[in-house]
């Protein structure tokens, strides 16, 4: 188990799900620690949305950077570093609050 994991079952239930996550990756729009509420995501992720998902066995509360013609999704930082591409399946949820300041889908 790895630090998204209960958050991802929740989601996977239907449930919307609050956290604080670390580090300083998307520095610039969620920093370390702020509180983030992720839903699950009912809609096809579009760039600049913020996901909590996995790319090749990772876990990642990242944004969507591109949308490719074969329909995954590339995932990165806010700073700029590709984690990868991943598939809709993959997909958990998106983020909806920053501190309960709402996000504005892109």
């Amino acid at each position: 188990m790895t630090w998204a994991t209960k958050y991802i079952e929740q989601l996977r239930q239907g449930q919307t799900v609050s956290f604080r996550p670390t580090g300083n990756s998307m520095q610039g729009r969620i920093a370390s620690r702020q509180l983030v509420t992720v839903a699950p995501i009912s809609t096809p992720p579009r760039v600049g949305d913020v996901v909590l998902c996995k790319v090749e066995g990772k876990q990642w509360l990242h944004l969507v950077s591109a949308v490719g013609a074969d329909g995954r999704f590339q995932i990165s930082n806010n700073k700029g570093h590709v984690n990868g591409w991943t598939t809709r399946a993959n997909i958990f949820g998106i983020v909806t609050h920053v501190d309960g300041v709402a996000e504005k889908r892109r």
